[in-house]
């Protein structure tokens, strides 16, 4: 496990206290996005609402993480090309550098919660051709786009689309923890990706708690990436 991974599983442990939850939630729980992400943000969550509804569930949890994966793989990409005409700015390639990483665990991060969450949907009889396959991969190729193009012109707006993004999925998950809680704890989860990822969890609710406390990670260091000047 890298460097980067054993930090983030340390930070999702801490997040079970219940305190230290609170301060880090609460840290950009006000933050302002501008008007671009603002804009394609609520219409991302919208289009979502319309056709998975807006209470959450599996499958609309397997749509969620399949789109959610998408921005940490266009932030990667970019760094990547931007790595190979500005590797003699030092300072400019270090900041590369740690997008791109952070754009790899997130995207491992990510497509672990879609991986068994596709699983878990499959057994709750929540699957589809159209619906819960091929609508999401149309939303990814959008998001891609539009999120490729925002980090090479304005990466703070690109960064706040993820926020907001992020934001709607945290809110979604912790939804779904308390109105599920006592029956989530007597559902099991069994998956050999999650073992090889190695998070292990006793059951479904020890999984959606870390995954809830996965997209805050995520929403929050969105923004902390804006802080990091590109030079």
């Amino acid at each position: 496990m890298s460097v980067m991974n054993t930090e983030h599983e340390k930070l999702v442990h801490k997040l079970k206290d219940d305190s230290f939850h609170k301060e880090y939630e609460e840290k950009y729980h006000d933050y302002k996005v501008g008007f671009i992400p603002l804009v394609l943000g609520k219409f991302l969550v919208f289009a979502g609402d319309l056709i998975y509804g807006k209470e959450p569930s599996y499958g609309k949890f397997q749509a969620i993480e399949v789109i959610a994966r998408v921005p940490y793989e266009s932030w990667e990409m970019v760094s990547y090309l931007f790595l190979t005409a500005l590797y003699s700015n030092e300072k400019r390639a270090i900041n590369l550098t740690h997008t791109s990483r952070f754009g790899r665990m997130a995207q491992d991060n990510e497509t672990m919660h879609v991986v068994v969450i596709s699983k878990l949907a499959k057994e709750a009889k929540q699957t589809g051709l159209i619906r819960f396959y091929l609508i999401p991969l149309i939303f990814s190729l959008f998001y891609f786009i539009a999120s490729t193009i925002l980090y090479i012109v304005s990466r703070k707006s690109s960064l706040e689309l993820n926020y907001m993004f992020e934001s709607h999925a945290y809110e979604q998950y912790g939804q779904f923890i308390d109105e599920n809680k006592e029956e989530l704890k007597n559902k099991p989860v069994n998956s050999r990706f999650l073992d090889f990822y190695g998070r292990p969890c006793a059951n479904q609710y020890e999984f959606f708690v870390s995954v809830r406390n996965d997209e805050l990670i995520h929403r929050n260091e969105s923004l902390e990436r804006i802080k990091v000047p590109r030079a």
